[in-house]
């Protein structure tokens, strides 16, 4: 039986090419917001979670630092998805029919260059793939939807221009959470994943980033973020190349665990090839 896979946006979201990407015969299941997702997992509709934590273009995902520790999944895959992202309106249009679009407000100033470029005008939507949808089922014309190929193939829209985002390097970073911990799994190079809040002592942060230094452990993101609504409890996100069960990995991790308050791993998986 295929794995379910729940993400956040319609079908043709950014979310459901990197569920295609990271489990080709899993079978998507679209949810509305990022805390359905993880909902869906641990209710039983879906069996993992694909969820979006950084964009080359945006920075960290809002929200999803905060929810990766309380979600209760664990981190076991990772997928690159380039936001190429195509124009679509319904079938016998061309671009000249086209006044204006419709896409999640993120995605919009991404395509900025080219819709001034063409005169066209564009409304924030809640989900670019779902806006593609909308025009499909109202058969709405004049208008047109920015998403990826895949929404315009899902709902039966024509693409009247690809890659017309400003950026070519804009990729999201997706991570693959299970309710069950895979800590065995080997490939070239792992990834392992963990947040801590650090004590509160002088020089706490340096004296806990030494053990990675001294140890040759590389540190591939560190990022802060204020938890419970105080300024003093500040919680860190991060990602190093390696394995706990690797003797430097293991050996910084137990000098990090001196000057912090929690230490929570959420996930060891291989590193993804986009990575590079």
């Amino acid at each position: 039986m295929s794995q379910r896979i729940a993400f956040q946006g319609d079908l043709g979201a950014y979310g459901h090419e990197a569920v295609l990407k990271a489990r080709p015969d899993a079978v998507p299941v679209p949810c509305h917001a990022f805390e359905d997702v993880i909902a869906a997992v641990r209710s039983g509709d879906a069996d993992m979670a694909m969820l979006p934590v950084e964009n080359t273009t945006y920075g960290r995902v809002a929200d999803i630092h905060r929810l990766l520790p309380e979600s209760g999944l664990h981190i076991v895959d990772e997928a690159f998805v380039r936001v190429r992202i195509a124009l679509m309106a319904l079938p016998g249009q061309t671009l000249d029919d086209i006044s204006q679009v419709r896409a999640h407000m993120v995605l919009i100033p991404q395509a900025r260059a080219f819709l001034d470029a063409h005169k066209i005008s564009a409304v924030a939507a809640a989900d670019s793939a779902g806006a593609a949808r909308a025009i499909a089922e109202t058969g709405e014309r004049g208008v047109g939807a920015l998403a990826s190929a895949v929404a315009a193939e899902i709902h039966g829209l024509n693409i009247l221009a690809r890659d017309i985002e400003d950026q070519g390097h804009n990729t999201t970073r997706f991570l693959l959470m299970s309710p069950q911990a895979d800590h065995q799994s080997r490939g070239d190079t792992m990834i392992t994943t963990f947040v801590f809040e650090v004590r509160n002592i002088p020089a706490a942060l340096y004296k806990a980033m030494g053990g990675f230094a001294t140890n040759g452990v590389n540190m591939t993101k560190l990022e802060s973020y204020m938890v419970g609504g105080a300024f003093t409890a500040t919680q860190f996100y991060a990602d190093i190349e390696g394995h706990p069960d690797d003797p430097p990995v293991a050996r910084a991790l137990e000098e990090l665990a001196y000057f912090t308050n929690r230490l929570d791993i959420l996930g060891v998986y291989p590193a993804a090839a986009g990575r590079d």
